[in-house]
Formats: C-alpha cells, sequence, structure tokens
C-alpha cells in the first residue's frame, strides 16, 4: 500500500470536496502541530487549486491543557481583541475553513471545568457576531480527521502503538472513501445524492414530530419547528459554492421545536466533551428543557454541557443515521464526535443550523427564536441510535408514518 498518496488523495479530498476551495479565496487551516505534514500537503493541494493564500493556525493540545491548569479564570477570560479582528478580517476575504483533528479523546481529564467553561464562554461572547458566517454557511468549512498515535491508542488499547496507529488509519481510509482504485471524489458526489434523496422524502412529509424508541429504553418525542427543512450531505454557500462540513458524514438533519421535546433519552456512545470522556449517561425532557440527566462517568462534565448557559439544556438538532452506515458497520468507537455520531442518530444540545428553516439563513437571531429554534453558545451532538430503534413520523393529524425500523430507513 502506498500510503504517501493515499494522504495525497485525501488532502485533496479535503480541500477540492470538503472545503471547496475556490479560485483566488483565501484558506484559514486550524490544525494540530502533530499534523504538521498532513497540513502541509492540504496547503499544496489548496494552491493547486487556486487558493489565493492559506493561513495555517497551530494548535496543541499539551498547552491548551497547562493553560488551563496554571492561568488564572480571569485570565482565560480576558480573550484579545485582535482574535476578534482576525477573523473579522477573514470573513470580510471571504475565507474558508479547514479544520484537521487529530486530538486524544480525554486529555482535558482532570482540568477544571469551571475553568473551561469560563474560558469557552468569554470566547464565545467575544466573537458571537462572528458565529453565522459559518452557521449560515456564507462561508464554506470543513472538519476533516487525520490518526494520530495518542487518539489510536484510546481507541485500540490492546493493541501496540504502531498496529493501533494502523488500524485508525485504515478506518479513517475507509469511512472517507479512499483506497488506491478509489475516486473518493466521484464516491462522495454519488454518496451525498443518496443523503440529499433521504431528507427530500422527508421534506415532502413535512412531519409535526418524530417518536423514537429503542430497546436502551429511549422514549422520546421531537416536535419539529414549523416550515422546517431536512438536509444532508452538503452545503452551498450564497454564491452557489457546494461543500462538506462534514467529512465523513452519513446524516440528515433538521431543527426542533424548542419547547417541543418531551421524554427520555440514552446514550448509545460515549461522548468526548471538553476532552473528558462522558459515559452511560441519560437525559429527560420536559417541554424541550434537559430537567434530569446522569452519567457513570464524567457526570461533571455532562453537567457543565447542560449548564453551558440557558439554551444549552434545550435541543439544536435531531439528526437520522442508518445504523447500518459505513462507520457504524466497522464496529469502531471512535470516541471522537466526527466519526462516532454518523454511526448513530444522534441529537444535539444547543444552538441550531438556520438552513434548517425556510428563510432562515436571512432571519436575526430574534427571527430565528420567534419561529421556535433555540439559542445558544454551545452546540454539542449526542448519539443515541440503536441496532433496534423505530422512529415514527407523526403528522399534522396525529396520525404516523413509520420512517425507521431496526435501525434503518423504511424508504
Amino acid at each position: 500500500m502506498n500510503k504517501e498518496y493515499l494522504y495525497e488523495k485525501l488532502a485533496d479530498l479535503a480541500v477540492r470536496k470538503g472545503v471547496n476551495i475556490q479560485k483566488d479565496q483565501p484558506l484559514v487551516i486550524n490544525a494540530n502541530i502533530r499534523d504538521a505534514a498532513f497540513t502541509k500537503m492540504c496547503v499544496r493541494k489548496a494552491y493547486e487549486a487556486g487558493a489565493k493564500s492559506v493561513t495555517v493556525n497551530w494548535l496543541d493540545q499539551e498547552l491548551s491543557r497547562m493553560n488551563y491548569e496554571y492561568q488564572s479564570v480571569e485570565t482565560l477570560q480576558d480573550i484579545p481583541d485582535w482574535i476578534h479582528e482576525r477573523g473579522k478580517t477573514e470573513h470580510e476575504n471571504g475565507a474558508a475553513y479547514l479544520r484537521i483533528i487529530s486530538d486524544k479523546p480525554g486529555a482535558m481529564k482532570g482540568v477544571d471545568p469551571e475553568k473551561m467553561n469560563a474560558y469557552q464562554q468569554a470566547y464565545y461572547r467575544k466573537n458571537a457576531d462572528l458565529q453565522a458566517y459559518t452557521m449560515n454557511n456564507i462561508g464554506q468549512w470543513c472538519i476533516f480527521g487525520v490518526p494520530s498515535e495518542e487518539w489510536a491508542a484510546v481507541v485500540f488499547p490492546d493493541k501496540d502503538v504502531r498496529e493501533a496507529y494502523d488500524c485508525l488509519e485504515q478506518a479513517i481510509f475507509d469511512v472517507t472513501r479512499v483506497h488506491e482504485d478509489s475516486d473518493p471524489v466521484q464516491e462522495w458526489k454519488e454518496h451525498t445524492e443518496s443523503l440529499e434523496h433521504h431528507a427530500e422524502i422527508l421534506n415532502e412529509y413535512q412531519f409535526k414530530a418524530l417518536h423514537f424508541t429503542s430497546e436502551l429504553g429511549t422514549n422520546l418525542t421531537v416536535e419539529l419547528v414549523k416550515d422546517h427543512i431536512w438536509a444532508g450531505g452538503g452545503c452551498t454557500t450564497p454564491k452557489g459554492v457546494y461543500f462538506l462540513p462534514n467529512m465523513p458524514t452519513e446524516e440528515i438533519f433538521c431543527m426542533p421545536l424548542k419547547t417541543g421535546v418531551n421524554g427520555i433519552v440514552y446514550a448509545s456512545k460515549p461522548l468526548s466533551y471538553q476532552g473528558k470522556v462522558i459515559e452511560d449517561f441519560w437525559f429527560r425532557f420536559e417541554n424541550g428543557k434537559v430537567v434530569e440527566f446522569d452519567a457513570k462517568k464524567e457526570k461533571e462534565a455532562l453537567q457543565a454541557l447542560v449548564e453551558f448557559d440557558e439554551g444549552s439544556c434545550y435541543l439544536g438538532e435531531v439528526a437520522l443515521v442508518p445504523y447500518d452506515s459505513p462507520i457504524s458497520k466497522s464496529g469502531i468507537l471512535f470516541f471522537n464526535t466526527l466519526y462516532d455520531e454518523n454511526a448513530a442518530c444522534h441529537l444535539a444540545l444547543g444552538r441550531p443550523y438556520p438552513e434548517n428553516i425556510k428563510g432562515g439563513t436571512e432571519m436575526s437571531e430574534e427571527e430565528l427564536k420567534e419561529h421556535g429554534a433555540n439559542a445558544s453558545m454551545e452546540h454539542e451532538d449526542f448519539m443515541f441510535g440503536t441496532k433496534e430503534m423505530s422512529i415514527d413520523g407523526i403528522r399534522e393529524d396525529g396520525t404516523s408514518v413509520p420512517v425507521f425500523r431496526h435501525g434503518n430507513f423504511v424508504f
């Protein structure tokens, strides 16, 4: 296997299909320093595709951990003006964003959650007016994963480091449809067309609500906003540029009515949040709000999520993923939301995507609220889909239509 060739195809996929960089468009890449070699491939691919400029912001988990451990809350909350000005300038110049991830799950275990929340809330407040650029798909953005030894050791704890890395590497190639004899760009075109087909069917139904049940005990009704739009596969900017925000992606997703969620939901996979791995958790909702929750591991981190701000205890997204998706079939628990959310149906606490309601990308936050949307600085997905999950679409007259049986679409 020519791994150098596969990584070249992977980088090409991220740049040309993920962010779909346009001629004379700036690209901003956020990447861990451990991924320097792959990042350089992406830089070169971007320039070859016609990018005007490529800026790389280097990140490091260990440095971030030390900042949390040694800085005071006051220092963490003091977000410098230049960060906002940098983002504002990038947006004014029409930049696209590529985020390359390879983080170790659980790397922030033991870090004070209050410090982490204080920094993140201060950061979001400082840059609140910049959020619409990606949330409303004004510019292209893509999250893309590559393997690391630190990550592989968590995913395959019974293997030695080299073998674990090779296994994670192969899994990432597989789920992104990158092989020596494949045309991943064409395969992704066909795959996204399939996702869009399922979204079109649900958009025709315009269900009032979805009712979820599973063998774990989930019994949850999620009402959808009026004039909702199911989306999946890729997104399109106002300039008509089609891009894939998440690679891989197996979901179609929609906007819940903020006050229309009732029942109990049991997570089917752990959640990596703020560098901590939350396991065996559940939520109970009343009129949209989380009123009770628990977790066997890292309950404090779960509490930090629910109490992050006023809207983080309400849902902002409901997403459908067939149990027979490639990531689910792999049998691998990645401990990373980008991958695990594409193995199972999931929900997201926090802010919604404006594209999921008719005219939403042109609405102000207040107008979105008037249409029943949640508002939050947070957006965090958790998985609850299972092999035996059933989903019924509830019409306005109360009659139901099967959508999922045994974890998969019925149409």
